[in-house]
């Protein structure tokens, strides 16, 4: 039971009650430094939120005395507290120097005898009984969808350019694709894994008649989260077929779909609250596939032998306008903004990080990938813990601290 006897190490070891009756240790202000020395009958706050801090332990000692040090800013994790002996035994031993890394620590040592020298009497971790919750912004991009290829012979009958990865975002009174602000914070106490996958830009078809792949998914998954998936973008098909579906839709390609008809195929559907459908194409040989979805427009049908890609959206979760999730464009002239593949003699590429759809060159020419996907999350720096793994690139705007996540890593809150 919380607040118990069992439950207090300075109780149990008889702190609390020699303290009671006008002994016991001495507490001392909050220690910042990198080292210090500390005296026998006291017990030091050790912050070390900054730097790791190494102690020196007083050259002599007599029985019975005791320390105690504990984590105040509940760091040890980051940055150690390492306790010198200085020339006397700890636990027996003369060597190494006992380093302390577990967040929340306390340590109660008491001096025996010049065998044993220092023993802790506690060492443990103490339970944080008040974790504290916060808000988070996010921005969440899949991949790219690839772009197909069209029929290898003399007629055109362009491939389609990939869509958009699904673009989600809770930032500001800013819109997630599609048009939407349906969106809310992160709101997690401190201590939670947040896990960011980042999506992969789905790959360009592997010849003439094929299809391009569609993009992988990214997410924010936490314990007491429910995941935020966005959705991979639809692939740009190869000629005679539909776009894909997806985050946005993937581009349709050119073809015959009744006889007579005005448009070949389709482009894909997009996701609701993460963007737009692709277009859709001409019957040959007019004309070659429709644009890619994008996060803020549907692709563009298309116009003789060219189609621009859908627009994306420009955001400012890292302090900065960042042009994200446009649609791939296809044929010679074929446009994209917002990371979105390009037409030209062969597709352009999504651009990396941005969920860009693969551009396609229509014809027989090759098509290109999708970009890859991003997750970045917005605090308060005050809230900011510092810890995270898969190297991702941490800045601050104004009050804020914002974590990029180009690849899959975590934050812990």
């Amino acid at each position: 039971m919380s607040g118990s006897v069992g439950d207090n190490p300075y109780r149990a070891s008889g702190v609390v009650a020699a303290a009671a009756g006008g002994g016991g240790v001495s507490w001392q202000d909050v220690i910042t430094a990198s080292t210090f020395t500390a005296e026998a009958g006291n017990g030091y706050p050790v912050n070390t939120t900054s730097n790791a801090c190494t102690v020196t332990l007083p050259a002599a000692a007599s029985v019975g005395d005791e320390i105690i040090f504990t984590d105040y800013a509940r760091n040890f994790d980051t940055n150690a507290l390492t306790i010198n002996p200085n020339s006397l035994n700890f636990q027996g031993n003369s060597s190494p120097n006992p380093e302390y890394d577990t967040v929340g620590e306390s340590i109660h040592i008491v001096y025996q005898d010049a065998t044993q020298g220092w023993i802790p009497i506690f060492d443990g971790a103490v339970a944080m009984e008040t974790p504290q919750s916060y808000d988070t912004e996010w921005l969440c991009i899949a991949g790219g969808g690839g772009a197909g290829q069209g029929y290898a012979d003399s007629r055109y009958q362009g491939g389609g350019p990939g869509g958009a990865g699904g673009y989600r975002l809770k930032y500001a009174a800013e819109n997630s694709g599609g048009g939407t602000d349906t969106e809310s914070v992160i709101n997690l106490v401190t201590g939670v894994v947040i896990t960011a996958t980042i999506g992969g830009g789905g790959a360009a078809a592997p010849g003439g008649h094929a299809n391009g792949s569609k993009g992988t998914d990214s997410s924010i998954a936490a314990t007491g989260l429910t995941t935020i998936t966005s959705e991979g973008g639809g692939h740009g098909s190869g000629d005679r077929a539909a776009g894909g579906a997806g985050g946005s839709g993937g581009g349709a390609g050119s073809g015959t779909s009744t006889p007579g008809g005005t448009n070949g195929y389709p482009g894909g559907s997009g996701t609701a609250n993460q963007g737009y459908a692709g277009g859709s194409s001409l019957e040959w040989p007019s004309g070659g596939g429709g644009g890619g979805g994008g996060a803020s427009a549907v692709g563009e049908d298309a116009e003789a032998d060219n189609a621009e890609g859908g627009a994306g959206l420009s955001g400012s979760i890292t302090g900065s306008a960042v042009g994200r999730g446009g649609g791939g464009a296809v044929g010679p002239s074929g446009t994209a903004t917002d990371g979105g593949g390009a037409g030209g003699a062969t597709g352009v590429a999504g651009t990396a990080n941005t969920g860009g759809g693969g551009g396609s060159g229509g014809a027989v020419s090759a098509g290109a990938a999708g970009g890859s996907g991003v997750v970045i999350l917005r605090m308060l720096t005050a809230d900011y813990s510092g810890s995270t793994t898969g190297s991702p690139t941490v800045g601050t705007d104004g009050l804020d601290t914002v974590i990029t996540f180009n690849a899959t890593g975590t934050y812990t809150t």
